[in-house]
């Protein structure tokens, strides 16, 4: 089924196809072959890809600006990184066996201490500080060279 017709007004005294419009079926207009909205067309569409060409060009230059500053970041690698999880894991683990291993000897010591504690040895007495066995004792000199006074 073709559209309804709609003559525009005549240009000139001679109609054209260009001088109608055809309304579609369905509510879409079309206009037949006019010469300023096909220039119009082909501008705009000119400007798109021209828009379109710059949108490209843009996203380029930022990529490598974002690659020049991360690069410049010192960023650890993504294979780094999961050897470094890795790592961490088997430390945890390392760890928890450990702690087992420790409660298990702690317990074991436990179990075996006898009820009475042993006692500490007494101190041993040392002589005071700054004198030796046999030095004399006496107030030292002052840029004497460290010999007692006499």
């Amino acid at each position: 089924m073709r559209g309804s017709v709609i003559d525009l007004p005549v240009r000139g005294g001679k109609r054209a196809d260009r001088d109608r419009i055809i309304i579609e079926p369905r509510g879409c207009v079309m206009q037949s072959r006019n010469p300023i909205l096909d220039d119009l067309a082909k501008v705009a569409s000119g400007a798109l890809s021209v828009a379109t060409g710059v949108k490209d060009e843009v996203e380029a230059r930022l990529r490598q600006q974002f690659e020049r500053v991360i690069d410049g970041m010192d960023l650890v690698t993504r294979e780094e990184l999961d050897v470094v999880k890795a790592m961490a894991a088997e430390a945890r683990a390392e760890n928890e066996r450990l702690a087992k291993r420790l409660a298990a000897v702690e317990a074991a010591l436990a179990s075996t201490k006898p009820a009475d504690k042993p006692t500490a040895k007494p101190a041993a007495k040392h002589p005071a500080k700054g004198t030796a066995k046999g030095a004399a004792k006496g107030p030292v000199k002052p840029g004497g060279g460290g010999t007692p006074q006499g």
